[in-house]
């Protein structure tokens, strides 16, 4: 069965990080490519990483307005931003965070609530957030969250 996944970002600026990646995947496929014996140097030319850098116009929240404007099954997102998150699982669109959290309809509304009332926290000056770092058991979670959705989208198409 032939990968028909695209990565992508969306921001209001160039990512070096994501152009970096998508040069590092293109040259991973080559190697690979090569491995299995392909010699042809245009079909070699030819695999390019399907990681994709969509820039939109500056302006508050355009990046997240292109997402919910652009996304439809079978799609999924991963975003830490619970609003966005809001707005796609409105859309039945299925989004993990980057740290294995599945949001859907039955928990966005508490999550939302949560949200803000941290940042009204946080402006008030009671609490400030720190986020903890990513480490095995976060990968672990993201791993496992991310494989499940995938496995249900490609059962669901």
């Amino acid at each position: 069965m032939k990968n028909n996944y695209r990565a992508l970002f969306v921001s209001d600026r160039p990512l070096k990080d994501v152009q970096l990646a998508k040069q590092e995947h293109t040259s991973q496929l080559r190697k690979q490519a090569k491995a299995e014996g392909v010699s042809d140097v245009l079909a070699l030319r030819s695999l390019q990483s399907k990681i994709e850098s969509i820039v939109v116009a500056s302006g508050m929240d355009s990046a997240d307005n292109w997402i919910v404007e652009n996304a439809e099954l079978p799609c999924l997102a991963v975003t830490h931003d619970i609003p966005l998150a809001a707005r796609l699982v409105a859309k039945d669109i299925p989004v993990i965070d980057d740290r294995g959290g599945i949001y859907d309809k039955q928990n966005m509304a508490n999550r939302l609530s949560v949200r803000n009332m941290m940042t009204e926290f946080r402006e008030m000056g009671v609490f400030s957030q720190k986020n903890k770092p990513m480490g095995p058991r976060e990968v672990k979670a993201f791993s496992d969250a991310l494989n499940s959705m995938l496995h249900i989208l490609t059962v669901k198409q």
